[in-house]
């Protein structure tokens, strides 16, 4: 057994050259494409890393594998666009604890690649709960809290492996509670909202005369360039939009506060994340352009959250807003699917009804779009990564589980099959594939989300 969790252990982290892939045809599931449509019965073919066809009957090309699926579901993987896997791994340790930076107010140099711990195993409870990629984002105890990555969950040796190729930079910030709550504790701004919004403003003003020098630097090629200053080089790309910011925030009053700033100083909100009282102000994100990451029913842990309401997503939904799930929690990321028929069934209550076909965008093409990679993840059409999860029934029921799990063409996770249940690096020798609570140290209470 020892050998055969070491192989599946390799099997996960060693490199694969997708032109070597057999084709896989998944044929007769019921296919949620992720766009808004369906096939009732379907097939999807993946060849050489891409979904290459979705329809009926379709052929098997020479050699390839079919997996006859008898009615299961067929969706792209799920993404959580709110993860700390890796940077508050498991345990939960100081040891461990790398999501937080908080020996300044702003930070936006830093980047959570630089700390992430590929074998935290909960990449790999993720991938069994249907989840292929996730952004792991640095924590809320900063205004400016740094730079993000999105990666896939099927854990590698390396970060760099591990990441989604052409996914840009993310940029973490907050607002609220948690920043002023650090850093009134130590007796320095922020210590209120008002601190917040100076600290802010001083710091984006300082990006915007550095991009003007940057930009006159290009321009004629005279003098000296700007001197290296990583938090304004980095702050210079948000201006410039090639790095997309996904700013903690709860209240809507908040948000309206937050997006006066972006307008201020020229750069976009891309999504508030948590964004617990969007359904408020839902009319003024439609029109921004302005996204949500959310909880289905997450309440009041702290004052900010006190007001929210479970049919905050299907509300904002039905506002046309892009709108998707988010985990923030080691333990949610497991579960995102319930999460989904949870908004779906809060939605029902006020008589909006949301297909599964429509819904399933909570878990997939939104939050691609959310995280800039709609290009490649997200939906089961021609041309796209080839990231699925197959499930046993609805994924939006209680009972449902994922079976099989594919990225990039390549099948990571099967319920089914022992080699296919991978173990991280971290669990391998232990009697039960999981480290004894008992032999280690006490563990950190994690920051509040």
């Amino acid at each position: 057994m020892r050998i055969q969790l070491a192989l599946a252990a390799i099997l996960l982290t060693t490199p694969v050259q997708a032109a070597s892939q057999p084709a896989v045809l998944l044929r007769g599931g019921h296919v949620l494409v992720g766009d808004g449509t369906e096939l009732p019965t379907g097939d999807v073919l993946l060849r050489e890393g891409k979904v290459a066809a979705v329809g009926a009957h379709l052929d098997a090309p020479a050699g390839a594998k079919v997996v006859e699926l008898h009615g299961r579901y067929v969706t792209p993987g799920v993404i959580d666009t709110h993860s700390h896997l890796g940077v508050y791994p498991t345990p939960a340790l100081d040891a461990t604890a790398d999501g937080n930076e908080m020996t300044d107010p702003t930070t936006p140099g830093v980047r959570t690649e630089h700390a992430i711990w590929p074998h935290d195993p909960g990449f790999l409870r993720a991938l069994a709960g249907g989840v292929t990629s996730c952004q792991i984002l640095p924590g809320s105890g900063n205004l400016i809290g740094g730079g993000s990555v999105v990666v896939h969950t099927r854990p590698r040796r390396t970060v760099e492996e591990m990441k989604l190729v052409g996914a840009p930079t993310g940029m973490k910030m907050a607002w609220g509670q948690n920043p002023k709550g650090v850093y009134g504790g130590k007796g320095r701004m922020p210590s209120t909202r008002m601190g917040e919004m100076y600290v802010d403003r001083g710091l984006f003003l300082k990006a915007v005369a550095f991009r003007k020098k940057l930009e006159a630097y290009d321009k004629d090629k005279k003098g000296d360039p700007p001197d290296r200053d990583l938090e304004l080089e980095t702050l210079a790309q948000v201006l410039d939009g090639k790095i997309l910011v996904h700013c903690h925030c709860y209240r809507g009053d908040e948000m309206m506060q937050v997006l006066s700033l972006a307008r201020e100083m020229g750069f976009k909100i891309r999504t508030f994340e948590h964004a617990i009282e969007a359904y408020k102000v839902r009319d003024k994100l439609a029109a921004e352009g302005v996204g949500i990451s959310t909880w289905a029913d997450w309440w009041g842990f702290k004052i900010e959250s006190y007001d929210a309401i479970r049919a905050n997503i299907a509300l904002c939904t039905e506002a046309g807003m892009h709108v998707a799930l988010h985990s923030d929690s080691e333990n949610g990321i497991q579960r995102l699917n319930q999460e989904a028929g949870k908004a779906i069934a809060a939605g029902r209550k006020l008589g909006i009804e949301i297909p599964e076909k429509q819904a399933i965008r909570w878990l997939t093409s939104e939050p691609a779009w959310a995280l800039g990679i709609e290009d490649k993840v997200g939906k089961l059409v021609p041309g796209l990564n080839a990231d699925v999860a197959v499930w046993d029934r609805s994924p939006f029921s209680v009972y449902a589980r994922a079976t099989q799990v594919y990225e990039d063409g390549d099948l990571v996770y099967d319920r089914e099959d022992p080699a296919f249940q991978p173990v991280s690096d971290f669990e391998l020798g232990h009697p039960t594939g999981r480290p004894s609570q008992r032999s280690l140290p006490p563990v950190l209470p994690r920051f509040i989300p």
